[in-house]
């Protein structure tokens, strides 16, 4: 009797010391960024994780500032996920989902004049999925060495360069009163040049 209950024993204390095992926390997680643009929310999809909530926290702000920036990247995004991470003595695996499918990075953006008039409002709020998989007719944000950000609809492509076009076609005119009195006449055209393809951040489909 006496040989059975230690052999009974014996098996509890293995059996407790394996589940403990298999339940001991990992400091190597699965994070999942989901985002549509505007809202960003960052969760560990890891089985029974608990990791520090100031970390989450902290990625999920940079997680923002990283979506709203025209600079950003998936691979970016991911990189300062696991530099956060790394503070707090975890590794991450990073996966972002949004609209657009997995690891497809959106971008808001507002629209501001009215060279896209009557298919886009000053002051419109858009979505832009970054990429450089865009075709003729279709809606860019890009980088133009001159005005900065510009939202244009692509005319033409040749080779490694992008031929940007507005949609409002009218030639605008403003009267500026000068401080001797004089008045000048402002004309602006509607845009139309090259860039090259690399300057396109990505096409608008939201708006």
């Amino acid at each position: 009797m006496k040989l059975r209950s230690w052999f009974v024993i014996g098996i509890i204390i293995l059996g407790v010391m394996a589940t403990s095992a298999c339940i001991a926390p990992s400091n190597n997680i699965g994070i999942t960024i989901d985002t549509n643009g505007t809202n960003v929310t960052v969760k560990s999809t890891t089985f029974l994780s608990n990791p520090p909530s100031q970390m989450m926290s902290e990625m999920e702000q940079q997680a923002l500032t990283d979506i709203e920036s025209s600079n950003s990247t998936v691979e970016s995004v991911k990189s300062d996920m696991q530099s956060i991470a790394k503070k707090y003595n975890y590794t991450v695996n990073v996966t972002i989902n949004s609209q657009f499918g997995t690891d497809q990075l959106p971008m808001p953006a507002q629209v501001s004049g009215t060279s896209m008039v009557p298919t886009l409002q000053d002051g419109q709020s858009i979505i832009v999925l970054k990429t450089k998989d865009f075709k003729v007719n279709d809606i860019v944000v890009a980088v133009h060495p001159d005005y900065g950000l510009i939202v244009k609809r692509v005319g033409q492509i040749s080779g490694d360069q992008v031929y940007l076009i507005s949609d409002n076609k009218n030639i605008e005119t403003t009267t500026v009163k000068l401080n001797n009195g004089a008045v000048e006449t402002i004309t602006k055209t509607p845009y139309k040049g090259w860039l090259p393809k690399k300057n396109v951040i990505g096409v608008v489909k939201e708006y």
